[in-house]
């Protein structure tokens, strides 16, 4: 059996019973007026964070969600388009399509402003999703991506890539691992299914994003996950996860690089009013600007007197130089 038969197995069981406590929360960290969520839908939030950015969700933009799990955020997205069409939601495993669409119903009957209509269920999976090339605003996924293995990583973010629109957005939430994560516990497929072992660093993670052609890529937030003890994973010590959530975009890759925004700023000291890099970049004396890191780095390597660089808040959301 693969581990994604493995995987496929265990979330086929989850949805059947679900397993209060598999993930991180039980309850979204995202609390919007007048939207209530169903006890059971609220037990199967497998995830480890959001996904659901407001700031990215004006115009009603089309929402594909890779892998509905309980409905959760499938509903969460709705409350913003209301309307049919806008939220297409990807799932694999019959059970977990089914529980969704119980979820979704009695959602409804909680919801006076929603209609189960606005969330469409299809069968597929991340590796060939059901949609045309450059259909859709938004890609999203919470806590599934780090199940796969890196050359299948690669490929489901490829296909994000592609039914994206220019400029469209993929939104996810993924654990991440501290340090890379012993083999032992890579190659354990059910602990690879529950989110535990196939957790990428902070660095492969990003690099996996640019390699599949995201040119910017923002850091909404990185926050503890859960830890690997010694005595039950066999380690010489403690290993920590971290969820992180961020927003891809499918711009083009600039020729000096990507730019990862993770909440860095550059403050300008010097005499003048106004510095400007005539690179694009103008900072007002004083003034914290949001920049990247590609920008940070440059700045303190070439103007350490004059320009202050702060630490990564981790937090980041919108107004950067780039």
């Amino acid at each position: 059996m693969s581990y994604l038969e493995t995987t496929a197995k265990f979330y086929t069981e989850v949805a059947q019973t679900p397993q209060v406590g598999l993930c991180c929360v039980q309850s979204s960290p995202l609390q919007l007026p007048g939207l209530k969520i169903p006890r059971q839908m609220r037990e199967m939030n497998y995830g480890c964070g959001t996904t659901v950015h407001p700031n990215e969700l004006a115009n009603t933009p089309t929402v594909l969600y890779v892998g509905v799990g309980g409905g959760l955020e499938a509903l969460q997205f709705a409350y913003f388009s209301r309307r049919p069409g806008t939220v297409i939601a990807i799932e694999p495993v019959t059970a977990m399509r089914e529980a969704a669409i119980h979820n979704l119903e009695l959602a409804a009957q909680e919801n006076p402003w929603f209609d189960p209509s606005f969330v469409e269920i299809r069968e597929g999976d991340a590796f060939a999703l059901p949609v045309p090339d450059a259909s859709v605003d938004v890609v999203a996924q919470n806590c599934l991506f780090n199940i796969f293995k890196p050359t299948d990583l690669q490929l489901a973010l490829q296909e994000a890539f592609r039914v994206l629109k220019p400029n469209g957005r993929l939104l996810m939430s993924d654990p991440i691992a501290t340090r890379p994560i012993p083999e032992h516990l890579q190659n354990d497929e059910r602990l690879r299914a529950m989110c535990l072992s196939g957790a990428l660093t902070y660095e492969q993670y990003i690099e996996h994003l640019v390699n599949a052609g995201f040119g910017q890529v923002e850091i909404r937030a990185r926050r503890p996950y859960r830890i690997l003890d010694r005595q039950n994973y066999g380690l010489e010590e403690h290993l920590l996860l971290e969820s992180l959530d961020s927003v891809a975009f499918k711009v083009p890759i600039p020729e000096d690089g990507a730019c990862i925004f993770t909440g860095k700023t550059a403050i300008y000291t010097g005499a003048n009013p106004i510095f400007d890099d005539q690179a694009g970049h103008i900072l007002q004396q004083g003034v914290p600007a949001a920049v990247c890191d590609k920008t940070a780095a440059k700045f303190a390597a070439l103007h350490p007197e004059e320009i202050l660089i702060t630490d990564s808040t981790w937090h980041y959301n919108g107004g950067g130089c780039c």
